[in-house]
């Protein structure tokens, strides 16, 4: 591999070498060809970031979710997840190259390629710092950050297909990893979260359909698999359950677009197989279990001058593998082959942002999630809390949660710095014990003891943009 690297290099540092003749006569049609083609861009980007409670994080502490439940101490009397935190990061740096400007005719070609630097750190637990009873939860990063893939992708377009009158369509066809369309629209933020849990947020393989007809509707359907972001299921969060399912997750919306307003409407399904075998009467079979779930959306943006509003509402069941606060729940056995029921909790994960300003920006976003459980009470009256398959970055106890969060933001050139407060704020609920197990309600809630557990993170972003 060194090898490789170090004849390249030289290949490309040889190529001065040539007469400066022939170096004029063809470094002006690549250069030419480059500008006309390919657009680099990147940035670098530093967080600072401090939390006053243990919460639930990724990416080095910077993707925030929500603050942890309380954890008391054997005598009651100190929350033990009440213990302040501070990371500084540049992890989330990024590359990327947009290919665009060939075609044949009326059909247009493009691509894109985009990678930031979180690959290659790894967790491990510190071993004594923390309580026994904190289960490893608390953790060490080590390594070196190396490339990750976020998107890689290929367009094809057909453009200025007639329609009646003097209207043109367009019809857009994108192959490869990109925005989940559920979770393409963001807040006016600069965090790494960019609004989840409280928005759709993923990254997936996928196959989608975006048709422009005429200059105010537009038409989306897609086909999408699972990589990076999962469903939750029996093995933990895994892309397995989707390819044993054999059916991809599918997305469908229409928009309206006019004079800086955006709507658009939408809906995702997904039918997942979380066992592949089981057990009858002591014998290992294959099973037919199988899952499905529909979720809704509705967005809407504003723009006007120095002033934009952003606002984004789903509903429905399940949303786990896009970072929402939901999942679903064994209720029960097929006595005939062995197989599992499942039935999905619904919720609604809901946000608002607005901003203000150019050179210096003034943003605030409020986000919203409500876990209703399930539609209907299993018959045994309970279930048990690891037939729960919920969020693998939230906690089934979890009732409802809000955030408050305004920034100020200082663009300067290519160079932009920013200041925010996030205040998040969780409803938990006590799982009920019984003969050593917890168990959740007939509608899979903790609808015990519920009390509320809130963070303060302040948060400090400086990028330079290339």
């Amino acid at each position: 591999m060194k090898k490789s690297v170090l004849l390249i290099l030289t290949l490309i540092l040889s190529v001065p070498a040539f007469s400066s003749e022939k170096a004029e006569k063809s470094d002006a049609p690549v250069k030419e060809h480059l500008q006309n083609h390919f657009k680099f861009y990147g940035f670098i980007r530093n967080y600072f970031a401090f939390d006053s409670r243990e919460s639930v994080s990724g990416t080095g502490d910077l993707f925030y979710y929500l603050p942890k439940d309380v954890l008391w101490n054997e005598n009651h009397t100190e929350d033990l997840n009440a213990q302040p935190s501070f990371r500084y990061l540049s992890l989330t740096s990024r590359v990327g190259v947009d290919v665009n400007g060939y075609y044949i005719g009326n059909l247009h070609f493009g691509a894109k390629i985009e990678a930031d630097f979180y690959s290659g750190l790894s967790s491990t637990s510190v071993k004594g710092f923390f309580p026994q009873n904190s289960k490893g939860e608390n953790s060490k990063v080590s390594g070196t950050a190396q490339l990750r893939l976020r998107q890689a992708y290929a367009t094809l377009s057909w453009k200025d297909l007639p329609m009646s009158g003097d209207q043109t369509a367009t019809v857009g066809l994108k192959i490869g990893q990109a925005w989940h369309p559920m979770g393409a629209d963001h807040p006016h933020l600069f965090s790494l979260e960019a609004g989840a849990p409280f928005g759709p947020f993923s990254r997936t393989p996928l196959v989608q359909m975006d048709a422009d007809l005429g200059s105010h509707w537009t038409i989306t359907a897609a086909a999408i698999w699972q990589m990076q972001y999962q469903s939750a299921g029996p093995a933990g969060s895994s892309a397995v359950y989707m390819k044993y399912g054999m059916t991809p997750e599918m997305y469908a919306a229409v928009a309206y677009k006019s004079k800086g307003l955006v709507l658009r409407a939408g809906a995702d399904l997904v039918s997942i197989k979380p066992r592949v075998f089981g057990e009858k009467d002591g014998i290992m079979v294959r099973v037919s279990d199988r899952k499905t779930s529909l979720l809704y959306y509705l967005y809407a943006q504003y723009s006007k001058g120095k002033f934009a509003v952003k606002a984004k509402t789903t509903y429905g069941e399940g949303g786990e593998h896009m970072n929402l606060m939901s999942g679903y729940a064994k209720v029960g056995v097929n006595e005939a082959d062995g197989s599992w029921n499942y039935a999905s909790l619904n919720a609604s994960s809901s946000w608002v942002s607005f901003c203000y300003g150019k050179k210096w920006q003034g943003v605030l976003f409020l986000g919203y999630v409500k876990n209703f459980g399930l539609a209907e009470p299993v018959k045994d009256g309970k279930v048990l809390k690891d037939e729960v398959y919920f969020c693998s970055n939230g906690f089934s106890n979890i009732d409802q949660m809000y955030r408050i969060n305004p920034q100020v933001i200082y663009n300067i050139g290519k160079l932009n710095v920013g200041i925010e407060y996030q205040w998040t704020n969780v409803y938990y609920g006590e799982y009920y014990k019984e003969n050593g197990k917890d168990y959740l309600s007939s509608y899979a809630k903790a609808d015990m003891n519920r009390h509320w557990v809130g963070n303060h993170r302040v948060n400090l972003m400086v990028k330079y943009n290339f």
